[in-house]
């Protein structure tokens, strides 16, 4: 009987020593389809765009639509190599980059702020959110031409644009978020002797970091878009005013370059987040 319970535990130990085994093994084989999925899903995108580049430059040069209309892929390089000689380009791209990461860490700061003053104050914020949803909802390009009268026409015009466009969105959602924060474990501060100051800083903030880091992930692009709206109405430089410029004297080649380099600018400054988001969560 003996020998028996000795073979069946003996068995068990063996069985226990395969699991982990299997279960590496499982988990090496779905990393392996992990990274096999993400390799065909950027080499899909890679050739999407090839296609659809080809398919834009063929169409022009058969004249099936019109390459002075609607520009070509050659053209709009030829374009940007004339410009990128004298370094134009550079500056165009440099001035409307400049304003958007201006305006993008005025709308983070002041969207902090007064959602922090808002989460402390409930009377203020009770008196203060009609207002807020009510500037949100107002069409910014509106607003501009206000901007412009006030503020003049300078760069300063620029950058209050491209902050209204996001800040006050902004504020109602990091509210929202600092409302919903978990109820018990502010509770449990305040049981244990903590301020307010302890509860923004121990609770709040900590909890709201992956709200804070969507929310500005969404502030980046409508901050370009703000500094696009004013740079329509006043500026000297930049891809705003290229595109007005383009369009003015019908140079359709210059006004689609301008267009692609904005794309190009939103979806790296989206990524820059997305690696911020990245390290913030390791």
């Amino acid at each position: 009987m003996s020998h028996k319970n000795e073979f069946q535990e003996t068995a068990h130990r063996a069985e226990a020593s395969k699991t982990p085994a299997a279960v590496s093994g499982s988990q090496l084989r779905f990393l392996e389809k992990e990274k096999l999925h993400r390799k065909n899903v950027r080499i899909i995108r890679a050739m999407l765009l090839v296609l659809l580049l080809a398919l834009w430059e063929l169409t022009a040069e058969f004249g099936i639509i019109d390459s002075f209309i609607f520009s070509s892929p050659s053209r709009i390089a030829r374009c940007f190599l004339q410009m990128a000689e004298d370094g134009s380009i550079f500056l165009h791209t440099g001035v409307t980059l400049l304003e958007t990461l201006i305006s993008f860490f005025l709308v983070v700061l002041i969207a902090m702020a007064a959602a922090v003053l808002l989460w402390a104050s409930r009377s203020l914020s009770e008196i203060l959110e009609p207002y807020l949803v009510m500037l949100n909802s107002l069409p910014k390009s509106a607003m501009a031409p206000l901007f412009l009268v006030w503020l003049g026409n300078n760069r300063r015009t620029i950058i209050v644009a491209a902050v209204s466009v996001a800040v006050f969105g902004s504020i109602l959602t990091l509210h929202t978020g600092f409302s919903q924060t978990d109820p018990d474990k502010i509770k449990l501060i305040r049981s244990l002797g903590g301020t307010r100051v302890h509860i923004l800083t121990k609770v709040l903030i900590p909890a709201a970091i992956p709200l804070i880091i969507s929310n500005m992930k969404v502030n980046i692009g409508l901050c370009l878009v703000g500094v696009i709206i004013g740079e329509f109405l006043s500026a000297q430089a930049g891809l705003g005013y290229l595109i007005i410029y383009a369009s003015q004297v019908f140079k359709m080649d210059l006004l689609v370059m301008s267009i692609v380099i904005l794309c190009l600018v939103s979806t790296v400054l989206y990524q820059l987040i997305a690696i911020l988001e990245k390290r913030i969560v390791r």
